[in-house]
């Protein structure tokens, strides 16, 4: 993990200003006047695949906001088995339970090599009592974090196995910006669908040859017409 802290809060602003997911950012609306206020650096995190952001129960100092790349989620069960809970891409804020002032709920791995932005607690704290222009991507991203709550319980663990995975395909399709996507592995899958890794392996084979998926280095590919039928 690379970390170069900006230790200036207009150099903050600076890139805030310039990031290519500004409007997706917990800062989107902050102004130059908001930065000038700030006490505590924003840090920049480059991780390398299977790199964790934080730990289950850790007591929280910072949130996170991806800029690329693409984290899941993780709990631990007690059979030592476990389940993703959700996926967080670009422009996602990751750990957002710390500004409630609890400890994380799970554990936050990458799946890709990601870039983020490291946020102190205590920054969000100053901000959103004397900017007024934080609460409302606050409030946006709590929306859409109720908002992937209700797409994991309603689509991604109920009705039959292959439904399931036609969910995901859809779902992971729709959050890219391009024409392909990342596809998880099939253990990954499998924790985010609550069914087998075998049974997701046997699907996805299927999914292949009947070219309802395709695959190659730049990504996955879906027929979303096909696998709307399923889902």
């Amino acid at each position: 993990m690379k970390l170069s802290s900006i230790k200036q809060a207009w150099n903050g602003a600076e890139k805030c200003r310039q990031c290519h997911i500004r409007e997706l950012a917990l800062f989107a609306d902050i102004q130059e006047d908001d930065f000038k206020q700030l006490h505590f650096p924003i840090s920049d995190l480059e991780l390398q695949t299977g790199d964790s952001l934080f730990k289950q129960s850790e007591t929280p100092k910072f949130v996170y906001t991806i800029r690329t790349g693409l984290i899941k989620l993780v709990h631990f069960l007690p059979n030592g088995n476990y389940r993703i809970v959700r996926l967080l891409g670009p422009g996602d804020l990751v750990g957002i339970e710390a500004l409630h002032g609890i400890p994380y709920l799970h554990y936050a791995f990458t799946l890709q090599n990601t870039t983020a932005c490291q946020i102190p607690v205590e920054t969000i704290e100053q901000l959103n009592r004397k900017s007024p222009h934080l609460y409302k991507q606050l409030i946006a991203h709590w929306q859409r974090v109720q908002s992937d709550a209700d797409v994991w319980l309603t689509k991604l663990t109920v009705g039959n196995s292959k439904k399931r995975v036609a969910n995901l395909l859809l779902y992971l399709d729709q959050q890219s910006s391009n024409d392909f996507f990342y596809l998880p592995g099939r253990e990954d899958m499998g924790a985010l669908l609550a069914i087998a890794t075998e049974t997701t392996s046997r699907i996805i084979a299927e999914f292949k040859r009947l070219e309802y998926l395709q695959t190659g280095h730049l990504g996955a590919y879906i027929n979303k017409d096909q696998l709307k039928q399923i889902s």
